[in-house]
């Protein structure tokens, strides 16, 4: 049995990992060298090009889509792009969400994730499984030996990221699919021209590293294959439904028809999906091409769906929304190893019906602020300004949204903690110095929060355990910190129970 859940980062500083006596082994799992990703880097940023060149020039992902599930369905794929399963009616499973950037980050995660994942039947990653370009030959480092020890099968519905490599190494990892052969040249000089004379080809894959990266996850017991980047399958009382959001969240005709038809009947659903639709503050129902979008679905009573999974946005969000007499769980799981987005820039919550007594997050916004605070404060070399405690960061947060605490703090609020909570961004009643904010919000997410990754604890990573019996349906938010102590015990940062019956 897994041991009891160390103190949360509700219940203290030391939950969140601020005191870390003592460093986790995580370090143990990494190759010998690894390679720092960095979104500074111009590289990087070339190679991740083709997410602007969508918004620019027109998205080519439905298209591409088509042209891979049509593929799959001639290869022999069942036309409701089923997973077959033989789960009891009780079992439990994991899910993960922006898992792989290879880093000391990402394996942090995975001691707790071993751990609290001992007896599940299987695990889903939520979106963009490799950074930064989902090219096939980087699964060695980022997904096979990650989680060559956990010994069952892993599927994933694809991110943006994996887009960026054109889907290839996503369906030749998980769906066993070749490379597709090129398209047609589009008409001279038009938007597609444009768009293809810049876009990233995708990687040749290096057959001899990629079966020695294979062999990591080769036990009987590990081996999984889905018919598709979306997919559903029938797993003990539920169905669990997993679509494509391809680059930039959207989903085609056809999938919306299959994710329609697949949505019908009173089995209890939950979804996965790229990208949350409920995040930020904020409500992304997730256009369908042609009309629709994939919220109006997940909130029809006739499809029963009690809860919405999505990465992308790299933390842990929860949103209950009342739809009827029935509430909906909607849930961001995207801290799984990539670069934390900062949850301190988050407004007061008051979004479909839910209010900031019903919302959760982690990290913590005051932990965030406190996150930020040190980094920008040793990167500008003036940490007697902007670094604050997990307290002080609590207090100011409250003050500023008009909000309780995470947890209980006596610190006070001064005139130096207003001042960082400005130039950090927090929302709220401005202060007087809010002409020398730092760039945050768009910018922020965009630029900066990519270049923050920490590589010393508190890292603020989660991972989801879902436990399913035919009453009931419980989701469990575990912290990673980097520390010791929550490897072999994580915290429960969250905890959510849905009556099935």
């Amino acid at each position: 049995m897994p041991p009891s859940a160390s103190l949360s980062s509700r219940q203290s500083t030391a939950g969140a990992g601020w005191s870390c006596d003592e460093p986790g082994t995580y370090t143990d799992l990494m190759p010998a060298r690894v390679r720092n990703l960095s979104w500074l880097n111009p590289a990087v940023l070339w190679r991740s090009r083709n997410d602007v060149l969508a918004r620019r020039f027109g998205d080519p992902t439905n298209d591409e889509r088509r042209r891979w599930v049509a593929r799959q369905l001639r290869a022999g794929a069942p036309p409701d792009f089923a997973i077959p399963r033989d789960d009891p009616s009780s079992f439990s499973f994991m899910v993960l969400g922006d898992t792989g950037e290879g880093d000391a980050p990402q394996y942090a995660v995975v001691p707790g994730f071993l751990r609290m994942s001992e007896g599940t039947r299987f695990a889903v990653i939520a979106s963009d499984v490799i950074y930064p370009t989902g090219s096939v030959n980087e699964y060695g480092t980022k997904f096979f030996r990650p989680y060559k020890d956990y010994d069952a099968p892993i599927y994933a519905v694809p991110g943006n990221h994996d887009w960026y490599d054109g889907l290839g190494g996503f369906m030749r990892v998980f769906c066993g699919a070749p490379e597709l052969p090129p398209e047609g040249r589009p008409r001279l000089l038009s938007r597609a021209w444009w768009r293809r004379l810049f876009w990233k080809n995708p990687d040749r894959p290096d057959e001899t590293r990629l079966a020695e990266a294979e062999s990591l996850r080769s036990r009987p017991s590990q081996r999984a294959g889905q018919p598709g980047p979306y997919w559903m399958m029938d797993a003990g009382p539920i169905r669990i439904v997993g679509i494509d959001t391809g680059i930039l969240g959207g989903i085609d005709r056809e999938q919306g028809a299959w994710l329609r038809r697949v949505s019908q009947g009173p089995r209890p659903k939950i979804l996965i999906t790229g990208k949350p639709l409920y995040v930020d503050g904020a409500h992304h129902p997730g256009p369908i091409e042609g009309g629709g979008t994939v919220d109006e679905i997940v909130q029809d009573p006739a499809c029963n769906y009690v809860a919405a999974i999505g990465g992308d946005i790299h933390n842990y969000q929860h949103y209950p929304v009342k739809v009827g007499d029935r509430t909906i769980e909607y849930v961001v799981s995207g801290g799984g190893g990539a670069f934390m987005h900062a949850t301190h820039t988050i407004p007061r919550v008051n979004v479909g019906g839910v209010g900031e007594d019903d919302f959760r997050c982690y990290p913590l916004r005051g932990d965030c602020l406190a996150f930020y605070g040190r980094m920008y404060g040793r990167r500008l070399r003036m940490r007697w300004l902007f670094e604050l405690t997990g307290d002080e960061a609590a207090a100011v947060i409250a003050e500023r949204l008009g909000i309780r605490p995470g947890r209980e703090t006596t610190a006070s609020v001064t005139w130096r903690t207003r001042l960082v909570a400005t130039l950090l961004g927090v929302p709220g009643r401005p202060h007087r110095h809010r002409r020398f904010r730092l760039p945050v919000r768009k910018a922020y997410q965009r630029f900066l929060s990519p270049a923050s990754a920490s590589y010393e604890p508190p890292l603020f990573k989660s991972f989801l355990r879902v436990d399913v019996t035919p009453e009931r349906l419980r989701i469990r938010c575990f912290g990673a910190s980097g520390c010791r102590e929550h490897e072999v015990a994580p915290p429960v940062e969250d905890e959510i129970t849905i009556p099935l019956a």
